[in-house]
């Protein structure tokens, strides 16, 4: 189930929690982050690759795309077995901004993206179902795991993609992660 966490920045205690989805996407909207339930429009088999991928979600990957004029469409996935898992989560542990939105839709699996908000973090696990899409700006760092398994389509609008500006804070070291 999906979960919205709420935390001051100076403290890892948390002072609010709602896993109600009209919730989590009515507080987060305040921030301009978009938070979507997706269903595909055709059965998916547990190992479908990329074009089967976006096949399925084609209708709000095209919205999204001419909404806010992303440029490229891709499919990632982890597993539990992949022999990069550690060096891959540190990537994404520290707090960094982007130049650009950070979209993730959450094919299967799950994970947690950690959003420094002014004096507050605010921490969202998504699962199965769940489309997080971060403002270009916003500080915030993301978990996958100590054994992830998850399945996302990611949109960009840097043909790049994925291009991290580290904060040089070490606040994402005070706060739970996922396996916690």
């Amino acid at each position: 189930m999906s979960e919205l966490k709420i935390y001051a920045d100076n403290n890892p205690q948390v002072l609010e929690a709602h896993s109600d989805y009209a919730t989590i996407s009515g507080l987060l909207q305040a921030f301009g982050i978009r938070f979507e339930r997706w269903q595909a429009n055709a059965p998916l088999a547990e190992d479908a690759g990329q074009d089967a991928v976006i096949a399925a979600y084609r209708a709000d990957i095209e919205r999204l795309m001419a909404e806010n004029g992303f440029q490229s469409v891709d499919v990632i996935s982890l597993n539990p077995d992949h022999p990069d898992k550690t060096a891959l989560r540190q990537k994404f542990l520290n707090e960094h901004t982007h130049a650009e939105f950070e979209v993730r839709f959450f094919v299967d699996g799950q994970g947690l993206f950690y959003l420094h908000l002014g004096d507050k973090v605010y921490t969202v696990l998504c699962e199965k179902g769940d489309l997080i899409s971060v403002p270009a700006g916003a500080s915030h760092w993301f978990d996958m795991g100590a054994n992830p398994r998850f399945k996302c389509i990611r949109l960009f609008t840097n043909p790049d993609g994925w291009v991290g500006n580290l904060t040089g804070s070490d606040i994402s070291t005070r706060f739970p992660l996922l396996e916690n």
